[in-house]
């Protein structure tokens, strides 16, 4: 059975940092594709940042590119998202989640445009994330 933790948000003011982490136990991690999510009340979820499962290809929405990292760490089956400059638009509910490509070709083909959120099997319950001004 997959499980799917995040962890790490909390309410910081407009301009400071958060790293969010994720664990995922139940599956062979280098193998998935991760993605972090976000939904603010009354939006739709949209994708954030993924990454392929060896860590060399990494998606980011428009909104947070140069403010915003993923990273991952096979080794000990968690996934990061370091946040910079957080803006009071960043408040939101985070989800970890996890898709699986058939082959690193796949997943890469998939993260150099986008990152789809159908594509996404297993997810967490979420962190919430609060910036304010």
């Amino acid at each position: 059975q997959v499980h799917v933790v995040e962890s790490g948000g909390g309410l910081v003011q407009a301009g400071g940092s958060l790293r969010l982490s994720c664990t995922a136990s139940g599956l062979l991690f280098r193998d998935y594709t991760l993605g972090w999510f976000r939904q603010a009340p009354g939006k739709k979820r949209e994708g954030v940042a993924c990454i392929n499962g060896i860590g060399t290809t990494t998606y980011y929405t428009d909104s947070v590119k140069a403010r915003f990292t993923v990273d991952r760490d096979n080794t000990n089956n968690t996934l990061y998202l370091q946040m910079n400059s957080l803006k009071p638009e960043d408040t939101a509910m985070y989800y970890c989640a996890v898709a699986y490509y058939d082959g690193d070709a796949a997943s890469v083909g998939v993260l150099l445009r986008r990152c789809p959120e159908g594509d996404f099997e297993y997810w967490g319950q979420g962190t919430q994330v609060t910036a304010s001004s």
